[in-house]
């Protein structure tokens, strides 16, 4: 089984988002963790709310650093979801199995023009793409670097 773990700033949105979705429509083939490089120490109540709403279960979340992440959970992959098209600082790990996947928070696409549901829904839409693109190719039979490739492929097309 694959181990990837999301990491973003706080890890009470987008990387939690990421670990949920990707756990529940891998169907056992990957084992998911998030973590940030300064939790907030709760996962915000609206991703909650929307990981209900999309029939997501949300047992057993919790925001934590990516010290205590990585001391139970070894990650075959390390996503980051940060948002640099806004300037948001992504947490630096010195890996090679870091592949970034830029997500905007949610609350920030929320304003007159889009409501905070559909802000929620485009960005667990866009994760939704993206892992089940993944999960459609023959992961767990590829080397490494087509790993890398496939991963970097898929955070770009959706």
């Amino acid at each position: 089984m694959m181990n990837i773990l999301f990491i973003c700033t706080h890890n009470a949105c987008r990387s939690v988002l990421g670990e949920v979705i990707t756990r529940e429509l891998s169907n056992g083939r990957i084992a998911t963790a998030s973590a940030g490089s300064s939790p907030a120490g709760r996962v915000d109540p609206l991703t909650l709310k929307y990981l209900e709403a999309n029939n997501y279960s949300t047992d057993m979340l919790n925001s934590e650093s990516l010290e205590d992440a990585t001391k139970k959970f070894i990650p075959d992959i390390i996503i980051t979801v940060c948002d640099r098209a806004a300037r948001e600082a992504c947490p630096v790990i010195f890996d090679e199995t870091i592949k970034h996947w830029g997500l905007i928070v949610p609350s920030h696409l929320a304003d007159d023009s889009i409501s905070e549901e559909a802000a929620f829904n485009q960005v667990i839409n866009t994760i939704e793409k993206r892992i089940q693109h993944f999960l459609s190719k023959p992961f767990e039979q590829m080397d490494r670097e087509s790993l890398q490739t496939i991963i970097n492929e898929t955070g770009e097309l959706f």
